[in-house]
């Protein structure tokens, strides 16, 4: 398909800078298949799922993996992406031009890294110099790696170490948020719980690709990067003998819909997953794993939006956007939640 379907007018103002405080006081859209949108706020989840239903959420931890740094008198950026082993990371590197395979690169704290390898899509393989955990590095001289579109309008600050990860943040490894689940608090899944919605994990490292634009005009020309992910073999089971029961598996963001996805066999069976996946979701795919997806309002060309758009249909998520937009809700990573039930 071509990628400019995908595109609309979001006024830059609309871009929240800051989270809802507290963070379940934000809004939800409710996009149903067909019939109105329903304006609602995230703390009404309960009352929009059955008991039986199943969230499912995204337990990576976000580090923080921007560095800023020199390569010799020029400076240079680089935000990890994917880890390769204990010391060495794919990064992509700002001012790339003015580094060389085997150049040292020198960042704050007293953090070195060799650009070992550059790959085909510009990134560098950076292999960390001392005897250090590269995580206590980064904890360091790192910053969090908040998107561009926020980082471009106002500097990284300390809350943002707090507000850009999720109660559920356990597994280090990620360069970016699942910010759909930053809205939940202990209250709302008391809630939940209340209401018999049940609750599982899952582990997807969102690496830094999911911020890059898609250049390409038609998305079969587009491809991924690989990120990885984990569901053991209990979660698995709990998953299928839910949806046996009747329950609705509901993903909550877009990294766990693609790791469900990825694990799911034609029959609708999710099986145990560990590695890489690469999985690009455009119109015309058939869901296996998910019945729903909670998710916040995605960039205009993305192929996040082009996801939503496979789940619900391209007109009625350009629809449900431009509802969003009239309504005046909060756009993208701090921002507020719409709910999808195809």
């Amino acid at each position: 398909m071509r990628v400019d379907l995908f595109d609309f007018e979001l006024p830059p103002e609309r871009i929240a800078l800051r989270p809802a405080r507290p963070r379940d006081s934000a809004r939800m859209l409710v996009v149903p298949v067909e019939g109105e949108f329903r304006d609602m706020g995230v703390r009404d989840l309960p009352q929009m799922l059955r008991a039986g239903d199943v969230l499912v959420f995204n337990d990576t931890r976000v580090i923080p993996a921007q560095l800023e740094g020199r390569r010799g008198e020029a400076k240079i950026g680089a935000t990890l992406h994917k880890r390769v082993d204990l010391r060495r990371w794919q990064a992509f590197i700002r001012n790339a031009k003015r580094v060389r395979e085997g150049d040292e690169l020198v960042f704050g704290g007293g953090v070195t890294a060799v650009a070992e390898r550059r790959h085909e899509d510009g990134s560098y393989t950076l292999a960390f110099g001392g005897d250090e955990p590269v995580e206590v590095l980064l904890e360091r001289a790192g910053q969090m790696p908040l998107p561009p579109y926020i980082a471009g309008k106002r500097a990284t600050d300390e809350q943002d170490r707090r507000d850009y990860q999720t109660m559920f943040a356990e597994r280090d490894g990620a360069v970016a948020a699942p910010t759909a689940a930053l809205h939940f608090t202990p209250d709302l899944i008391a809630a939940l719980d209340e209401a018999g919605v049940l609750c599982e994990t899952l582990t997807l490292h969102v690496g830094a690709g999911t911020f890059l634009p898609v250049k390409a005009d038609d998305t079969q020309d587009h491809r991924m990067h690989a990120e990885w992910g984990y569901i053991d073999q209990a979660t698995a089971g709990r998953l299928n003998t839910a949806r046996a029961a009747g329950g609705r598996i509901i993903a909550v963001g877009t990294t766990s819909l693609r790791l469900l996805e990825s694990a799911a066999r034609d029959d609708r069976v999710i099986e145990p997953f560990e590695g890489d996946t690469a999985i690009f979701i455009t119109p015309g795919y058939r869901f296996k794993a998910v019945d729903g997806l909670m998710t916040n309002f995605h960039l205009p060309k993305s192929t996040l939006f082009m996801l939503v758009s496979a789940m619900m249909g391209l007109d009625r998520m350009q629809n449900a956007y431009a509802h969003a937009i009239e309504n005046e809700y909060r756009f993208y990573s701090y921002g507020d939640s719409s709910l999808l039930l195809p």
